[in-house]
């Protein structure tokens, strides 16, 4: 919109300056708020003018938007706002801008728009404590520029966002075939062998019989409930709600819940949501509410059990992406799990493959031995088999 994002009042030609060496200050109603150089870039200019390029192609006059310093924080209609860049003696000037709250809003068709949310308050303000605090006292009404929209705006750094998606290893096809045709108890023996034996989520179960799934962990963690605290965390977009709209294509959604059963943990607009997402699965050690309702949304749900009470009732929606307990195991964001009627396992990734192709291997083993008791032959030797039977196996199936 018009009176968003100014430059100037000059620019400084890239050619004759040290891209790492740019100075950036900036200053609020007179006072220094930030100083820095790009030296301190954790992507370089030139990286980013790569990265950029190996996806479409940059032209003369296009503008590339970075980060910006420690520093920034909320600003307030009436505020002054005052940015600086220099290269030694060259200079763009201080570009001077009042904040003022606009009377027009944006058109809600168009675009990714201005949003607030408790992630973007507790950024801007320092503390979710500030920011409850902050708009107590303000009304929440903060924006920037000229005509901005008529909604409030915190003015956050735009850093990265604490429970922003860290990035997952991603399950290969190939990967995710295979982890598909080996039973969950077949996963748990060879995890065993490698001394692996607190790896299940224990007391879920699949809200629909014969429900199934491979992914690769998101998790969302909940603490147990209090008033202020949910007070400040529990409203607008909290972390419940990130976590359901952030979750990827073929990932699960899983739900530290300290198996507190007392209260739902999730419903069927939000079952929809992580469906409509390409989520693989949902598993909480907690309840569901809207029990039949979730189970016909088609999404493989694993959770302690139904229960009719919203969320408030006993929990707090308090951070994404981190390491969580559920069901009595831990939980990191990208871990493998697997899902079917014995329960959920958890893989650590870097093992998957290894883990899996042992399983196939021993769950051809296990049919055969299947296939000679179904033919009338005695467990004793056959299961485990002995040498001789060993020998018998090897030949007929190859090692």
């Amino acid at each position: 919109m018009d009176g968003y994002t100014p430059l100037g009042p000059a620019l400084i030609d890239a050619r004759e300056v040290d891209p790492a060496a740019l100075r950036l200050r900036t200053w609020v109603n007179g006072d220094l708020v930030q100083d820095d150089s790009t030296a301190g870039l954790i992507f370089s200019l030139a990286q980013i003018v790569a990265d950029l390029s190996q996806h479409f192609t940059l032209e003369t006059g296009d503008v590339i938007l970075t980060g910006t310093p420690a520093g920034s924080s909320v600003v307030v209609p009436g505020d002054v706002v005052e940015v600086q860049v220099d290269a030694g003696a060259l200079s763009t000037g201080r570009l001077r801008t009042t904040v003022t709250q606009g009377a027009r809003s944006f058109d809600a068709a168009i675009g990714s728009l201005p949003a607030v949310d408790d992630t973007q308050r507790t950024e801007a303000w320092g503390s979710a404590e500030a920011a409850a605090a902050a708009a107590t006292r303000t009304g929440d009404v903060t924006a920037t520029g000229e005509n901005p929209a008529d909604q409030p705006v915190p003015v956050a750094s735009p850093v990265l966002v604490t429970d922003a998606a860290p990035p997952a290893p991603a399950l290969s096809p190939a990967l995710r075939d295979k982890l598909s045709r080996v039973p969950v108890a077949a996963l748990s023996g060879q995890l065993r062998k490698r001394g692996f034996n607190d790896v299940t989520i224990d007391g879920v179960h699949p809200l629909t019989p014969g429900s199934r799934f491979v992914g690769t962990a998101r998790t969302l963690r909940f603490v147990p409930h209090r008033e202020d605290l949910f007070a400040s965390h529990g409203g607008g977009q909290n972390a419940q709600k990130r976590a359901f709209d952030a979750v990827g294509e073929g990932e699960v959604i899983v739900i530290e819940a300290r198996g507190e059963t007392g209260s739902g943990t999730l419903g069927d607009i939000l079952a929809i949501r992580a469906h409509a997402r390409g989520a693989a699965a949902i598993v909480t050690d907690g309840g569901v509410r809207d029990a039949e309702a979730v189970a016909a949304v088609g999404i493989p749900v694993f959770t302690a059990g139904a229960h009719p009470a919203v969320l408030g009732r006993r929990h707090v929606p308090w951070e994404t992406d981190v390491a969580v307990g559920c069901g009595g195991t831990t939980v990191e964001p990208g871990d493998v799990l697997v899902g079917d009627g014995d329960g959920v396992i958890v893989i650590p990734p870097g093992i998957a493959e290894e883990v899996v192709d042992a399983a196939l291997a021993q769950e051809a083993e296990d049919a055969w031995i299947a296939a000679q008791v179904a033919s009338g032959h005695p467990i004793e030797g056959l299961f485990p088999m002995n040498a001789e039977w060993r020998a018998r196996y090897e030949s007929e199936v190859g090692k």
